[in-house]
């Protein structure tokens, strides 16, 4: 068996595992990493176009009016290093601010579309070395041992960090915070706000978070022959005001069975499967949440509304 094949069949054997082991569970769950194959990664960069969901273009504006100051963060000839790279898009104003990188690591766990980014941002950047890495950024991910000793700064962008249950967000800026000369790290996160633009942003009038949360039912029956009628599931996105997230659930409209790795998996009418959560922060809370890894929040960078916000944090 070639490398792409063991690849595939480790990834479809990684996915079943996951799925059934979550589906079986009194409140079932499906992991969102498993939302980012190439279509959903494509369809994410949808989202973030769309007029209800504020979060990109108002970090986007933070990041534009704060491109040099955040580049000037990583060292002459350092390296960035993102997770959850996806198109990169975000990623270019400090590229663009960013002649005097050495290399731009992109983690993701899509290798196809990581593949075509790293080509076109090859022929952009052509004085940045650009090393992507196929990679779970939820565990401990290695680097390229050529960029071991290089200086380097991390780079979260997307609130992608409140997808993470908090002691996972955690454990992952403590595998951060263990790289070889690691001395900063730019995060996004989104901030708590009123609930009704929360909602929006996460149930918009296109339906594209709803078709982007179904992928992973969609994935479940191409890769693992599982034979989910989505027909029969609907999407339900909603504050949750305790936890300080929404909640991006699929809700079954009927009793039923549905056939999974060998396995039957039953579902109650109005049962449902909890596939993303994105948490929101106060200040005071992404203190709370980076400290345990060994890092401070320097300076918290906001729009005016201070809906969002990018947090320079830097090793204590």
């Amino acid at each position: 068996m070639d490398g792409s094949l063991q690849a595939r069949s480790a990834t479809a054997a990684a996915l079943r595992d996951d799925a059934l082991r979550g589906l079986r569970q009194p409140q079932k769950v499906l992991s969102p990493k498993w939302l980012y194959d190439q279509r959903g990664s494509a369809l994410f960069e949808q989202i973030t176009a769309l007029p209800e969901y504020y979060l990109t273009r108002t970090e986007a504006a933070i990041l534009k009016d704060n491109a040099a100051r955040l580049a000037g963060l990583v060292p002459e000839g350092g390296a960035l290093v993102e997770f959850g790279s996806g198109a990169s898009v975000k990623t270019r104003r400090l590229l663009d601010a960013g002649g005097h990188f050495a290399a731009y690591v992109p983690i993701d766990i899509s290798a196809v579309f990581l593949a075509e980014t790293a080509q076109d941002l090859r022929r952009r950047y052509t004085e940045i070395e650009i090393a992507p890495v196929v990679a779970d950024f939820t565990a401990a991910v290695a680097l390229p041992e050529h960029l071991e000793a290089t200086p380097k700064v991390g780079f979260f962008p997307g609130s992608t960090i409140g997808n993470l249950p908090p002691e996972t967000a955690t454990a992952l800026m403590a595998h951060a915070r263990a790289w070889p000369g690691v001395e900063g790290f730019i995060l996004g996160v989104d901030l708590v706000k009123d609930s009704e633009t929360l909602v929006a942003a996460y149930d918009d009038s296109q339906g594209v978070t709803a078709d982007f949360i179904a992928n992973i039912l969609h994935r479940l029956n191409r890769e693992l022959g599982a034979d989910f009628d989505l027909s029969h599931f609907a999407y339900r996105a909603r504050w949750n005001a305790a936890a300080a997230r929404i909640d991006m659930e699929l809700v079954s409209r009927r009793a039923q069975n549905v056939a999974l790795g060998g396995a039957t998996i039953g579902f109650d009418a109005g049962e449902a499967i909890h596939v993303s959560a994105s948490r929101k922060y106060t200040e005071a809370s992404l203190a709370r949440l980076v400290q345990p890894a060994g890092w401070r929040v320097e300076t918290l960078l906001t729009d005016a509304a201070r809906r969002f916000a990018v947090a320079v944090l830097a090793p204590v």
